[in-house]
Formats: C-alpha cells, sequence, structure tokens
C-alpha cells in the first residue's frame, strides 16, 4: 500500500458524522476502495483497518507482546483503565487467567436458571419506560431486553440476594444515556464546563454508579469478615461465595496484593455494563428478525419441545443456534477490533511502524460475499450446515484477548430467546415488519438500531 493510501481520510470531521449516521455502511464503503483500507475519526489515532479472513488470521496470530489496546481509546471513560478491556501486558494475562475461570463452562451453565428467572421476573413485573407486558401492551424491543440483560448481570456479579436492581437499573440507565455519541467518537468534547455539559453529565453519572458499586463491596467486606466464610465451591449458582464479586474479592497477585477498590470498581462496572448492553442489543435485533423473516418464529417455537425446558438443552437446539449466530454475523454489537502495534510489523503486506493503530471491521468480514452468499440477507439456516473459520466469523474477536464474556453472553442469549418464545406471542409493529430494516449506529459500547423496534404483546 502506498503512503497516500495508508493516510486517513481528510475532512475527519464529515467522516465521523457520516460514521455515527451508519457505522457499518461506513466502513462498507471504506473497504470497497480496497484492503486494507485507512480511517482517521478527530481525537483519535489513524487506524489501518482489515474485513478480510487472511487480515484476521494475521491480527488473530499475532505474538501477544506485539498488541495492545490503543490510548486514547473511545470507551475508557466508560469501563476506566483498570478494566481488562483495556489493560495490557503481563496485568491484562494475569487479570484474564484469574477471571476466565468463571466465565466459562460449568459455571456459565449454572446460570440458566438465574437467566430464565430474571426474563419470567421482567414478563411478569416489568413496566419500566417503553415497556407494558400486558397483553395489549406495546413493547420497545431495547428497553426490555436492558431490564432482562442487567437482572442477569446483577444476579450473576452480586448473587439474588443483594440484587438492588432498582438502583442500579437507574443508575446504569442513566449512565448509558449520558455516554452520548459525541462523547464516543470526539475526546475533544470530554472536558468540564464549570459542572455544565454533555461531559460534567457523563462524569455525575458515572460517579454515581460508582458510589452503588463501592458500597455493595463494603457490605460484601462486612460480611465475610463477620462469617469468616471468604471461599465459594467456584461452580455454578450466585449467592455469597459463588458470585463473581466474591472471585474478584478473592484474587491475588503473585506478590499477594489483592485488587484495589479503583481496579475493584472498574472491573465490576465493566461486567455490569458491558455485561448486558451488548446482549441486550444483539437480543433486539435477534427478536426484530424472528418476527419479520417469514414463519421463523413458528420454527424456532416448534423445535423449542425438544429441549423439555432444560437451559442447556434449549442452547444447543440447532434452529435457535442457528438464529443467534446469523444475528451476530449480521449485526455484530462491537462491530471494531482495535490493537497498537507495539514494535515494527509487517501487516497485510505493509511495514507498519510501533505505535500505529490497526484494527478488524467485523461487520466488513462478516460480509464478505465469497465467505457468505447474499451476505445483507438474513438467513440463519446458512449455520446449519457449515463449520465457520474463527477468522471468519468474529462477533466476540479472536486471538488472545477475545472477549472473555463470549460464553455467557451466548448461553444468556439462547435461554432468554427460548423463555420468550414460549412465554408471550409477540407481533412486530407494521412499519418495521414492512419496511426497510434499521440502520446500525454506535451507542455506548456497542452499535444498536437507530430508531426504536416495537412489539405489542398479542398473548
Amino acid at each position: 500500500m502506498s503512503a497516500q493510501r495508508w493516510a486517513p481520510p481528510r475532512w475527519s470531521l464529515l467522516h465521523g458524522a457520516a460514521a455515527g449516521h451508519d457505522f457499518e455502511g461506513y466502513l462498507r464503503r471504506r473497504a470497497a476502495r480496497g484492503d486494507p483500507f485507512a480511517v482517521g475519526f478527530p481525537g483519535f489515532p489513524p487506524v489501518l483497518f482489515t474485513g478480510t479472513s487472511e487480515g484476521a488470521r494475521e491480527l488473530f496470530r499475532a505474538p501477544v507482546e506485539l498488541l495492545e489496546p490503543p490510548r486514547p481509546n473511545p470507551i475508557e471513560p466508560m469501563v476506566g483503565a483498570a478494566s481488562l478491556i483495556l489493560s495490557s501486558g503481563p496485568r491484562h494475562r494475569a487479570d484474564r487467567a484469574l477471571l476466565a475461570p468463571a466465565l466459562h463452562g460449568a459455571r456459565v451453565r449454572g446460570l440458566g436458571e438465574v437467566i430464565r428467572e430474571a426474563t419470567l421476573l421482567e414478563i411478569e413485573k416489568g413496566c419500566g419506560p417503553g415497556v407494558s407486558w400486558q397483553v395489549g401492551g406495546r413493547i420497545d424491543a431495547l428497553a426490555a431486553s436492558r431490564a432482562i440483560t442487567l437482572r442477569v448481570i446483577l444476579a450473576a456479579v452480586f448473587g439474588t440476594g443483594g440484587d438492588r436492581r432498582a438502583e442500579y437499573a437507574g443508575a446504569v440507565t442513566d449512565f448509558l444515556a449520558a455516554f452520548t455519541t459525541p462523547l464516543l467518537v470526539a475526546p475533544v468534547l470530554r472536558r468540564g464546563m464549570g459542572g455544565f455539559g454533555p461531559w460534567a453529565r457523563f462524569v455525575a453519572a458515572r460517579e454515581r454508579l460508582d458510589r452503588l458499586i463501592l458500597a455493595d463491596v463494603a457490605r460484601r467486606r462486612r460480611v465475610r469478615s463477620e462469617t469468616d466464610d471468604s471461599t465459594g465451591d467456584g461452580v455454578g449458582g450466585v449467592g455469597h461465595g459463588g458470585d463473581l464479586l466474591d472471585l474478584l474479592l478473592d484474587i491475588r497477585y503473585d506478590d499477594g496484593s489483592p485488587l484495589t477498590d479503583t481496579e475493584l470498581c472498574e472491573q465490576l462496572r465493566t461486567l455490569i455494563v458491558a455485561g448486558h448492553e451488548t446482549t441486550a442489543t444483539t437480543l433486539t435485533w435477534a427478536l426484530y428478525h424472528l418476527h419479520r423473516e417469514r414463519g421463523l418464529r413458528d420454527r424456532v417455537v416448534a423445535e423449542l419441545p425438544a429441549a423439555s425446558g432444560d437451559p442447556a438443552e434449549q442452547a444447543r437446539l440447532p434452529l435457535l443456534d442457528a438464529v443467534c449466530q446469523e444475528t451476530l454475523r449480521l449485526h455484530p454489537p462491537v462491530p471494531i477490533v482495535l490493537r497498537r502495534i507495539r514494535q515494527p510489523w509487517r501487516w497485510r503486506g505493509i511495514d507498519i511502524a510501533a505505535g500505529q493503530t490497526i484494527g478488524l471491521a467485523v461487520g466488513v468480514l462478516h460480509g464478505q460475499p465469497a465467505t457468505w452468499p447474499a451476505p445483507r440477507l438474513f438467513h440463519p439456516d446458512r449455520f446449519l450446515d457449515r463449520k465457520v473459520s474463527p477468522f471468519e466469523f468474529a462477533p466476540f474477536g479472536g486471538g488472545h484477548r477475545r472477549c472473555l464474556g463470549a460464553t455467557l453472553a451466548e448461553y444468556e442469549l439462547r435461554v432468554v430467546l427460548a423463555t420468550l418464545l414460549t412465554g408471550v406471542r409477540l407481533r412486530l409493529e407494521p412499519g418495521l415488519a414492512l419496511g426497510a430494516r434499521p440502520r446500525t449506529v454506535p451507542r455506548n459500547l456497542a452499535t444498536a438500531p437507530n430508531r426504536a423496534i416495537h412489539f405489542t404483546r398479542t398473548q
């Protein structure tokens, strides 16, 4: 690639506006000019993206010591520098090794009943803004999905007995709403104005959420001290001795040091916010397609009795699984993977200098016609008769920094959908059922539909 093609586009403000209007469409248009392709937004270093499986393979197989998250990072104000998402080097490897057992295998499967119960509770008691689960009621799919996934992640983090859901729901909702798209894509706006303005509102919302988290940390420490019981079974279930907060409190590094309160708060904030927002967005899109594509919902419902109501069996149903996979293919909730190069490296036939940022455009990868015929169509059956490579399908990233919560997110998505399809009957509003598909736009930690997706409950 010539130096001219590697240079980011001029008029970066206009490019930022175009990306904010239709993020995945913007990346597809840039990719159509050739791969790899350069992108640059105000306040961020230029990025050289790939959208090919060959580029993904090179990126995900790069030596561990070569790559780190870029700084400044668009989501750093939300998750914090100590978050697993942004840490690097030996600290990232240590944190990942300590946290991985809590988010994989038997422990995740042990949350099946918690996930189903959270969904049923939302159907029975949920009545937040834009959501009425009464027959004939109107339901904002994203609001309802967020309520369900927040119930799940709070139970996983704090245990069912410590769930202050209403307080957290308000704090998390305000926190997400305060981190607007301009703050996400333009760091120059992240400045105080005497306690006023969008940045001040976001900081206040973050402090409110952090106070809740730290109060629960202090409360748990008191309980552990009083009971002198700081060990858990480490498998399945939630509650004291079995939830993620206990795991974090038990963490000790090689020098014997625990997590500081700041580190605890940032890891927990990441788990709570990222752990429900990305799944809620995917759940919203899955419900949209299930009720838009002719006959698809009925096919999935016909498959459900084979699982006999067992969440683990539901998660293995082939068509339900294919619907979830196709949703993640067409609507990856985190559409880009970014890495900063620590040493000079040759990637995609180009010499990359130390300090430069490269990335994978996940939506472009998932739209390669050679891999995915008719890529813009929602066609879950494509996943029924083929195995896909992690370099062709990467909704959770890949390599040594693949999303640690992927197993929980995928399991939760399937169990929630199975519970909803069994418990209620929904009808997609006619304008959405017949009109053009909503665009995907950046929002907080994930992308989301650019307009509300509404359903009516019919029974």
